[in-house]
């Protein structure tokens, strides 16, 4: 590093020598002495000054050297501090990297455990729903109801509805398609058409056989019969004049006479003669054995053998209409439950809800 001297200080330049007196003789020798002179006091003056600038500037130098030793004394333990903190965070950020990617790693299995629990769960439930649905059709086969297979389809639909997977909306369309159609079909009552039966069973202590001479009084004929008694009053009454208050006597005493002379003869249709000749005795074991046809028509529609149940009804109703009266109030009566039965005693076809079975074979193959 070059050192810049001090410029000449114009104070400190040598001040011309005052004009000498002019003389004779030649003043050379002195002029070039105080030349000479003048000239090395200014050198040793600018050397001095040198010197004490160089002086100042190493002084400068040692202080600046200093100073650049104290910074790069600061900036090695800055840079020192920097290392270890670089090195900190390059351990920190692999501690972080090595988390995230454990945690990237726990995330991935915990997304395939909860897939995998969903996809158990799907098919948990729709193995139960099918599970259910084959059950209900067993039932319905058995009873010959529909009502259990359509609580089951409710009661699915309402599971899959509770469950809001997006993928399982075709099931439940299936449902609904299958129950509409389980819906439609008309199914035979067992617990109606059985009271019905034991009510019939019920009546036939009372049917009015056509072999006992009852007298039937019928609201049609009593007009006539009034009119008959007036006619038969009127021509057995004397001729000549009855005092007061025996004609009321002889009036109700011929319509007594008459309603006697009706009590002995009836005359009455009969489509069969043997319903006539039907011992007294043997009138228990007709109504015993009418009332074991419709017992057995019973058990048959119980065990839903509805052609048994229709034979034994018929054979039923034509022992009511060839042996008891059919004109009677309770043989109407039995008749109408018969007939009732009878038309509601059919076989009915289930059908099957193969839209939803096949529907839960494809949700289950994950289609």
């Amino acid at each position: 590093m070059t050192a810049e001297l001090p410029a000449p200080d114009a104070r400190d330049e040598p001040r011309p020598a005052p004009p000498a007196a002019p003389s004779g003789a030649p003043r050379w020798p002195a002029l070039l002495a105080s030349i000479a002179v003048l000239a090395a006091g200014t050198a040793a003056v600018m050397a001095w000054r040198a010197e004490q600038r160089v002086a100042s500037l190493e002084q400068e130098l040692v202080r600046r050297q200093q100073d650049s030793a104290t910074q790069a004394t600061e900036a090695r333990t800055l840079a020192r501090q920097a290392q270890e903190s670089v090195a900190a965070s390059t351990a920190k950020v692999a501690l972080l990297e090595a988390r995230v990617a454990e945690v990237a790693v726990q995330r991935t299995q915990l997304e395939d455990l909860i897939q995998s629990l969903s996809r158990s769960r799907d098919e948990n439930l729709l193995v139960d729903i099918e599970a259910a649905i084959r059950m209900a059709l067993q039932q319905g086969a058995i009873t010959g109801s529909a009502e259990p297979l359509v609580l089951v389809l409710r009661q699915s639909d309402e599971r899959l509805a509770r469950y809001n997977q997006p993928r399982l909306d075709g099931v439940r369309r299936a449902i609904a398609r299958d129950l509409d159609r389980v819906k439609a079909v008309g199914t035979t009552d067992i617990s109606t058409l059985t009271i019905r039966l034991d009510e019939a069973i019920r009546l036939v202590d009372e049917l009015p056989l056509l072999a006992n001479a009852e007298q039937r009084r019928d609201a049609r004929m009593a007009p006539a019969a009034a009119k008959a008694a007036s006619a038969a009053a009127s021509a057995a009454a004397p001729a000549w004049p009855l005092p007061p208050g025996w004609a009321e006597a002889w009036s109700g005493f011929a319509e007594r006479f008459w309603d006697e002379v009706r009590s002995l003869v009836r005359v009455t249709r009969i489509d069969h003669p043997d319903a006539v000749l039907l011992a007294p005795e043997q009138a228990f074991f007709l109504r015993e054995n009418l009332k074991l046809r419709l017992l057995n028509a019973r058990l048959a529609l119980l065990s839903r053998q509805y052609a048994t149940v229709q034979a034994d009804l018929a054979v039923a109703q034509t022992m009511v209409d060839r042996y008891f009266d059919r004109s009677a109030r309770r043989s109407a009566s039995i008749g109408e439950l018969l007939r009732q039965v009878s038309q509601q005693a059919r076989q009915v076809t289930l059908p099957r809800p193969d839209d939803t079975l096949a529907a839960l074979t494809t949700a289950a193959a994950g289609r």
